[in-house]
């Protein structure tokens, strides 16, 4: 029996989940919800797309919903409300809003019986695995992540909301010496910006005041504010010749030592180059779809991370054929 999957919103994200669901035989997409005109929409996969008006009709025909929204204001609500009705998976990626974010909805989904993946990606997500698993087995030591070079979908979308932008992409780009030096084993202290700098494009409507926006930018909490962050306004033309692509990338690194005089140095490096950031994050979002799905026919409920989701839980192959290919 196929996993009946549905998309809520249809924008990047959401199209590397059907893309993804395409490449997963035991899944089935059964429909994409908007809030904007259905009719306007058509689907790579010929998929029927639904206004958000209908989605409740669907409570007993979807076994997992994916939420394709952002997190600066869509996932905070969203995630909390669905989850009373479906099993969700979302990709919420503001970090340092995580605890608040997996409390609601934890309350929620265990008040409905129901399971919520939170900030399922690669960072949150993959990478956050990385972090956890080399910092266990290396326990004296230092974490160092570094994202890009590469568009982040989160703060481009947060410039986006931003009055008076019509579009924007933000490049988050790993400061070359700081990779040098944890590379090095030197195990340096960085700071925030002194590890990446952030890079606007930015369309604006017309007449819209640029100075202003430049300021809401740069000033943002949790996405722009710690970053050396520079802003350039470009035209609609400029951003579709030079900024159309969506590579991202990054790589997590462990430095720790071992030995009854901590004599020895280990570097734990775990790195990705991706050609479409949201083709890959809508991957990993799709087997998180399928360990939601697992844990929901055992009667769990409430919040998990990836930090509670056993691998298995993520892969069609049994524990047996799990054990005899890739153990």
């Amino acid at each position: 029996m196929s996993i009946r999957v549905g998309i809520l919103g249809y924008g990047n994200l959401s199209k590397g989940v059907e893309s993804a669901i395409a490449q997963n035989k035991d899944m089935e997409l059964v429909a994409v919800f908007t809030r904007r005109n259905p009719e306007s929409i058509k689907t790579h996969s010929g998929v029927q797309v639904l206004s958000t008006a209908e989605l409740m009709e669907y409570k007993d025909k979807i076994d997992v919903l994916v939420l394709g929204g952002g997190s600066a204001t869509d996932l905070p609500e969203q995630t909390p409300e669905y989850v009373k009705y479906f099993n969700v998976v979302d990709s919420f990626d503001t970090h340092a809003r995580i605890p608040e974010h997996f409390a609601n909805v934890d309350k929620a989904a265990k008040e409905a019986g129901k399971v919520g993946i939170i900030s399922v990606g690669w960072d949150p997500g993959m990478f956050s695995l990385l972090r956890m698993i080399s910092t266990s087995v290396l326990p004296e030591g230092e974490n160092y992540t570094f994202w890009g070079k590469g568009v982040s979908q989160g703060h481009s979308d947060a410039i986006r909301r931003i009055d008076g932008v019509k579009d924007a992409r933000q490049y988050t780009i790993p400061v070359e010496e700081a990779v040098n030096r944890v590379r090095s084993g030197e195990n340096p202290s960085l700071l925030v910006r002194d590890k990446h700098t952030r890079e606007c494009f930015v369309v604006v409507e017309e007449g819209a005041d640029k100075a202003a926006i430049e300021s809401e930018i740069i000033n943002m909490p949790n996405y722009f504010a710690d970053y050396y962050t520079t802003v350039h306004f470009i035209s609609e033309e400029e951003m579709k010749r030079d900024h159309s692509g969506l590579p991202h990338g990054g790589f997590v690194v462990r430095s720790g030592v071992t030995g009854f005089d901590r004599e020895h140095k280990h570097i734990v490096e775990y790195s990705l180059k991706l050609d479409s950031n949201p083709e890959f994050t809508g991957s990993v979002i799709t087997a998180y779809v399928r360990a939601a799905y697992k844990l929901a026919a055992e009667g769990v409920s409430g919040c998990k991370t990836v930090f509670d989701i056993a691998p298995a839980y993520l892969s069609a192959l049994s524990p047996e054929e799990l054990r005899k290919t890739m153990l």
